[in-house]
């Protein structure tokens, strides 16, 4: 089954934040990568007020994934999406609109807590309304997501050689019609609410010992999934030169891109009817072994050209590295985001997702300032530290979890939920009238 085949399968809420996620990351995109150039130069703001406002933004949306989560369980996941995608339009318009310091920290914070608000809860509502087909519709997630992400910085380009300002309403206008979209098309849900408290809730997930193992063994997916942007680029640039530095980076997303339309729904398909323990760990020994490529084809490919090499032999291999990390990325996230909500149950499913994204939201930035060091210290992106630092992240994360696939404490999709709904839970009508798609 291809893509748009697959892709029509789902019930209309599914398809509607799968076309959320394909037009959000392309709003984002557009705007985030020519950001810091607009603070420094548009603005003249210092380096590191530049730095203070851009780690504002990360902060506010990976240290509140937690809160997002657990607002998506309390208030219901549409109302979360909505409300989040509001937020983030007028984040952006502010963008658009501010010359000041106070302006563009408020903007960070309003962008960075939108993407903690809507990104549980959107994962919480797919996964609940895909069921059983969970995976597929994760996979389809990530097709779409970098199908977005490949197309803003392309967007992008254009509108900022008109001006930053363009660019910032362009990408406000985009999550203003989502916002319109959801609000209208989007599907109500009743919102299973159980009798615990808010602090309650995060206690269950914080002592729940099994989902605990589970989201400390997986951090590493999404800090590796994210090097693309770091020691990946980097080492793409070097291998360039100055000259080719950007068509190099550009040859590198594409690259994932491509592997990604091709191979997301055969390896998802191929995969789906097998333990997902083994399945992750082979992801993720994949993913690790994606940065040792790099390396090993530098020394090779210096010690037979005399240290001389043509552009495109050069980057070759961090494209290759590139479409090997997909591969892993592809193999281990639609069965991680399947698996959360087995652990969680129905009623604190946001909640559950939120802590998972949280724990690795800390650890990328623990392992990328890491590598970062690393590059600093050891000889530069083409070095081996930076290179065996995401290796070793690859591989015991794939030990790890073969470790938790052997005791059994990872539920498997046809396993009843691990964590039960409290019984006295109530359903509380949402704000639309779709009450005949509810379950």
């Amino acid at each position: 089954m291809n893509t748009l085949a697959l892709f029509r399968t789902f019930p209309l809420s599914v398809r509607l934040l799968l076309v959320n996620q394909l037009a959000g990351n392309t709003g984002f995109y557009l705007l985030i990568p020519f950001l810091a150039d607009y603070l420094l130069h548009d603005l003249a703001l210092s380096a590191a007020t530049v730095g203070v406002v851009l780690g504002v933004r990360n902060l506010s949306q990976q240290g509140l994934f937690l809160v997002g989560g657990s607002a998506a369980d309390r208030l219901g996941a549409r109302r979360v999406i909505i409300i989040g995608a509001a937020i983030r339009a007028a984040g952006f318009g502010l963008f658009a609109v501010g010359g000041s310091v106070a302006v563009v920290l408020i903007a960070s914070v309003l962008t960075g807590f939108a993407g903690a608000l809507f990104n549980p809860a959107v994962r919480s509502y797919i996964a609940l309304d895909s069921d059983d087909r969970a995976a597929d519709a994760f996979a389809l997630f990530n097709i779409f997501g970098n199908i977005g992400s490949a197309l803003g910085p392309i967007v992008g380009t254009v509108l900022v050689s008109v001006g930053f300002r363009l660019s910032a309403v362009v990408a406000a206008a985009i999550f203003l019609c989502l916002t319109v979209a959801q609000l209208l098309l989007l599907p109500d849900r009743p919102v299973a609410r159980g009798a615990t408290t808010v602090r309650g809730d995060i206690r269950t997930v914080l002592t729940h010992r099994a989902f605990r193992s589970f989201a400390i063994a997986l951090m590493g997916m999404f800090a590796l999934q994210s090097q693309i942007y770091f020691i990946l680029t980097l080492q793409a640039q070097r291998a360039a030169g100055d000259d080719g530095a950007a068509i190099a980076v550009a040859a590198l997303f594409l690259t994932e891109t491509i592997t990604i339309l091709l191979l997301q729904v055969r390896i998802t398909r191929a995969l789906g009817t097998r333990a997902r323990g083994p399945a992750m760990a082979l992801g993720m020994t994949t993913m690790g072994a994606a940065f040792l490529v790099p390396p090993i084809a530098a020394r090779l490919l210096e010690s037979r050209s005399g240290g001389t090499l043509p552009t495109v032999a050069a980057v070759a291999p961090v494209a290759v590295a590139a479409a090997i990390l997909a591969v892993g990325v592809m193999t281990v996230q639609p069965f991680v985001n399947e698996l959360i909500p087995r652990f969680s149950g129905r009623t604190l499913t946001g909640t559950y997702y939120g802590a998972f994204y949280l724990v690795a939201g800390v650890f990328t930035v623990t392992l990328t300032s890491t590598v970062g060091a690393a590059v600093d210290r050891f000889g530069g992106p083409l070095a081996w530290w930076p290179a065996l630092l995401c290796a070793a992240t690859g591989f015991l994360s794939a030990a790890a979890v073969t470790v938790l696939h052997r005791r059994g404490t990872l539920p498997e999709p046809d396993s009843p939920p691990d964590a039960r709904p409290d019984p006295h839970t109530v359903l509380v009508k949402g704000d639309s009238d779709h009450d005949t798609d509810r379950r």
